[in-house]
């Protein structure tokens, strides 16, 4: 059985505008939706081929009050949903949502870590027994980033939370650190330590496209921004970082052709 203990296991969309959504994304990233209707709303999903890789669903009136911007927010895989929220607060992190079942799917708490990041918590009611995707897998998440206020310190809260370790360490000049992390043997995400100019630390998804230079002009023509990029990574792929038309940000990795 393959555990899904400190796996990223899903990512979801709170947007103000999720016809637009299902477009936009289907252009860039080739994802079809489905919708589930479920009590007093309606939750989709983004399929690659035919497996779900994230969700989709309206940004709720209570979250805009709150005055919470349309994001992506990552879903960590753990055996007990409950313990690792005590632990979480413990630590210093906050618990936004949940813990909370989701009928015959699981449970799941959003929450920050102790600088304010969020993410979110799952425990599926059936395990999921089928391996991970690879990890350039069209349409599926290549890769997930993390700017801390501090990156030293947030590596040692999730390696004490969910068992990451420390990769390979990238020297970004005046930038500093680029620290990479891995999950269960596998280089999962990076981490560093913000600039001042970013207000808020936050998590960002990189999601698998065949081609950069044609997916970037996608996310131009679709209404989209580019906020960096393309640019050239160790390995020899290309990323570029970017906003939705309703301004929730997300990045691209891929090839030049």
């Amino acid at each position: 059985m393959t555990s899904s203990q400190g796996r990223f296991v899903w990512y979801e969309l709170m947007t103000t505008d999720t016809k637009a959504a299902k477009d936009f994304y289907g252009k860039v990233v080739g994802w079809s939706a489905q919708d589930m209707p479920m009590p007093g709303m309606t939750y989709s999903i983004f399929n690659a081929g035919s497996t779900g890789v994230g969700g989709l669903m309206t940004l709720s009136e209570d979250a805009k009050k709150m005055g919470a911007p349309p994001s992506w927010i990552g879903y960590v895989g753990v055996d007990d949903v409950d313990a690792t929220v005590n632990k979480i607060k413990s630590q210093g992190g906050q618990v936004y949502a949940g813990p909370l079942d989701i009928p015959e799917v699981g449970r799941f708490a959003v929450v920050t870590d102790p600088q304010q990041a969020t993410f979110a918590l799952f425990k599926a009611k059936t395990p999921n027994t089928a391996a991970p995707a690879a990890p350039d897998a069209p349409g599926h998440v290549g890769w997930r980033e993390l700017a801390a206020t501090d990156g030293q310190k947030a590596l040692a809260f999730y390696s004490g939370m969910f068992g990451w370790k420390k990769g390979e360490a990238h020297d970004m000049g005046p930038m500093g650190t680029y620290q990479i992390f891995t999950s269960a043997e596998e280089q999962a995400g990076g981490m560093f330590t913000k600039p001042p100019a970013m207000p808020v630390p936050f998590w960002l998804y990189y999601f698998n496209v065949p081609d950069i230079d044609a997916a970037t002009a996608k996310v131009k023509s679709g209404g989209g921004q580019i906020l960096n990029g393309p640019m050239e990574v160790p390995g020899g792929s290309w990323i570029v970082q970017c906003k939705d038309p309703q301004g929730a940000a997300f990045a691209l990795v891929g090839k030049r052709h």
